[in-house]
């Protein structure tokens, strides 16, 4: 559709009752009234879903130094937690596990009694209203922090991508069976997603949807989640199956296999240095997109506001709807629930 302006922008002749054609947008931002009126992205708290790090014992709750507000909990503080968001109108968690015990294949992944099956449990149970996504990766769990089986190949070592798709496609199981809402591949192994599917849909899983971390990034900005997850690498980095940040179009070759694979949402992360690989996805598939702001963006944030060179609610609500304009259907984010209440109070 054309967009009509006025051909003169040069205000009229001063004749009495001759027609004006000076333009002002600033009659539309005058007051808080008119300016939400004629507002194009808006934020829903809906359409957030909140990052909780899940571990075992009770009344556990360990302060993350680098991301302020967030902890690792147990389970009961965890349901506490996502039953704060629910209040808040959050549409969702998504639930990261610290094991008590690392190893090589990560089996803690799958652990039917692990602090992640527990938790959806229990959020299902205390919390019913509550969307439950649960990730799926195994850096978390493994003793060397990468996020698959390693293999030795050509001198170097490196995640056996195949090798790998046998134990996501269990821990996606193992989440599916304690009730989780969906599942969301986070790992960037080639065909997870078609591997996922297919197990799902075998063990009478059809209607658990996929979120894939389509698109995630090698990126500088997961830096205060190593210490929340636990996971940092042991050696090396994960540029060898996480994508390179130079790369656009490679984000649409991974978002197409995919979806080509049964993808249900497609993810971008991270959110804010990608806001223009948000806008291809959404408009190359017209499929939900969902783009996570990341710990990095999070922590850099609330560093910013403690040195007094920003209004952090200012910024945070800014930031997303950023996010939003750029075409995420749904922000995971931190800030789930301090958005939520900043925009309950009309901010």
């Amino acid at each position: 559709m054309a967009t009509l302006v006025p051909s003169s922008f040069a205000p009229a002749a001063d004749v009495p009752g001759a027609p004006s054609t000076v333009v002002r947008p600033r009659r539309l931002r005058a007051t808080p009234q008119l300016r939400a009126l004629v507002r194009e992205t808006r934020l829903d708290p809906a359409q957030f879903i909140l990052p909780l790090f899940v571990r075992s014992g009770t009344g556990v709750r360990v302060p993350i130094a680098s991301m302020p507000g967030c902890a690792q909990t147990s389970v009961d503080e965890c349901v506490h937690d996502a039953r704060a968001a629910h209040a808040a109108g959050v549409g969702g968690v998504i639930l990261f596990g610290i094991p008590d015990h690392k190893d090589a294949e990560g089996t803690g992944a799958w652990d039917a009694d692990g602090p992640v099956a527990q938790a959806v449990r229990a959020i299902k149970r205390e919390v019913p209203g509550l969307l439950v996504v649960t990730d799926v990766c195994l850096c978390e769990y493994t003793d060397h922090g990468h996020c698959g089986v390693l293999v030795e190949r050509r001198g170097r070592v490196d995640v056996d991508n195949d090798a790998t798709l046998a134990l996501l496609v269990r821990e996606a199981l193992a989440h599916a069976e304690a009730g989780a809402d969906m599942v969301a591949p986070s790992d960037m192994m080639d065909h997870r997603v078609g591997a996922i599917r297919a197990a799902l849909d075998a063990a009478g899983h059809a209607d658990v949807p996929i979120m894939s971390y389509a698109a995630k990034y090698a990126s500088a900005f997961y830096g205060p989640f190593r210490e929340a997850a636990e996971s940092t690498p042991a050696f090396g980095d994960r540029r060898s199956y996480q994508m390179d940040p130079g790369n656009g179009d490679e984000a649409l070759r991974e978002v197409a296999l995919d979806v080509a694979e049964g993808a249900d949402i497609l993810m971008v992360k991270p959110a804010g240095a990608y806001l223009d690989i948000i806008h291809r996805v959404k408009a190359a598939t017209g499929l939900p997109v969902a783009a996570y702001q990341v710990s990095g963006e999070y922590a850099m944030l609330h560093a910013a506001a403690e040195r007094g060179w920003l209004d952090l609610e200012r910024a945070m609500l800014e930031s997303l709807v950023a996010i939003r304009r750029a075409g995420a259907d749904v922000i995971l984010t931190y800030f789930a629930v301090a958005a939520a209440r900043a925009l309950a109070g009309g901010r």
